[in-house]
């Protein structure tokens, strides 16, 4: 049987098929240690696996759930963006909670992009922008990041190249994976520049808690409702990677225009997985404190074996991973080879976040120090 043609424009994600080898390695005993994946090993807050327990009495608990989620779950969601990044938004009509901001990805893309459309999208970034956009059979267009200028957008470049067929531009901070953080005036200019151009400007906003003390919306910026969304998500801030929980947030006439897309898509999230996310989103400040004191301790650790690699990096980046610069005569594939095929050490290569992360790779937090202190010793 003949796939879709649009298949022939992507290809297995990178970590499902790497794994399948570091699986491999260990299934014939190998000690693989692996620092490559964001995936939180911690656990969520006590109160939400309750929450979730408690949440199998309901009456209602195994019914089909409503698209736009519980409104106790928006109010949430609300007061979450209201306390943390000082952004007002409706309940009602400018949230819509998410099975994980992945998803959200192939919602928006859908609903905005037609084929031949292009899109903005980061190098290095994340993966998935490129592989929604291509499997939607738009062009992705990218715009080089670099540490000269501490991996933002320069503004002047992107005015010089072909725009006339954009229709959205994904940014992503803190980034990842470099841990670059964007400031007020960025994403004022990337705004004007939205509007400018008529590009919805989406910023995808999932690591502000992590050994970050000065979390930044993109929504915070007056006048941004009109060109912009934010997508952000539970996974690591709260350690619910598993559960899929996310969020969109924006003016109702572009939330309203990816619940139609949504609504066609799934049947609701389940109810007990909704009242998890509300005790999570209600937590206190101390629950980041304690949070962010485990990823600090796991970071020195991590800078530790970085130079003993002899690899450079950036102590002011936030986020759950270590971005780090390799010696000059590496390249990205070849260096975590040699790591996994000597040390049984699995990290990132940068190339996989586009042809600007040649020469870096990535180190994930999402191991415990333990692990992290055998990781050095085998170095």
């Amino acid at each position: 049987m003949e796939v879709a043609n649009r298949l022939h424009s992507v290809e297995e994600y990178y970590f499902s098929k790497k794994l399948k080898e570091v699986n491999f390695l260990k299934s014939q005993g190998k000690p693989i240690i692996n620092l490559g994946i964001g995936s939180p090993d911690l656990q969520p807050p006590g109160k939400v696996i309750s929450a979730i327990a408690e949440s199998f009495k309901a009456s209602n608990a195994h019914k089909y759930q409503s698209y736009q989620g519980l409104p106790e779950l928006r109010e949430a969601i609300a007061g979450f963006y209201k306390q943390h990044f000082n952004v007002s938004v409706s309940a009602t009509t400018e949230v819509l909670p998410l099975m994980g901001s992945k998803e959200g990805i192939m919602h928006i893309s859908m609903a905005f992009l037609n084929e031949g459309d292009a899109v903005l999208i980061p190098n290095p970034g994340y993966p998935t922008y490129t592989s929604v956009t291509k499997l939607l059979q738009a062009e992705p267009i990218f715009y080089n990041l670099d540490d000269n200028n501490n991996w933002c957008p320069n503004i002047d470049e992107l005015e010089e190249q072909d725009l006339s067929k954009v229709k959205i531009m994904w940014l992503n901070y803190p980034h990842m994976p470099t841990g670059a953080k964007a400031t007020k005036e960025i994403f004022k200019k990337l705004i004007a520049f939205a509007k400018k151009h008529d590009i919805l400007l989406v910023n995808d906003n999932p690591y502000s808690f992590i050994l970050n003390n000065e979390p930044l919306s993109l929504l915070s910026i007056e006048g941004s409702k009109s060109h912009c969304l934010e997508l952000n998500s539970l996974s690591k801030t709260f350690n619910m990677a598993g559960w899929r929980v996310g969020m969109l947030l924006g003016n109702y006439n572009l939330l309203n225009a990816v619940l139609k897309v949504k609504s066609n898509m799934d049947s609701g999230m389940f109810y007990g997985i909704q009242k998890g996310a509300i005790e999570a989103l209600n937590s206190s400040k101390m629950w980041f404190v304690s949070l962010n004191n485990v990823y600090e301790q796991r970071r020195k650790l991590v800078w530790e074996l970085v130079t003993k690699l002899n690899c450079a990096f950036d102590k002011d980046a936030s986020g759950l991973f270590v971005w780090a610069k390799l010696p000059s005569h590496f390249k990205s594939e070849e260096f975590i080879d040699k790591l996994l095929t000597e040390h049984n050490l699995f990290i990132t290569p940068g190339t996989i976040f586009g042809s600007q992360g040649e020469g870096y790779v990535r180190f994930s937090l999402c191991a415990t120090t333990e692990e992290i202190i055998e990781a050095i010793a085998r170095v």
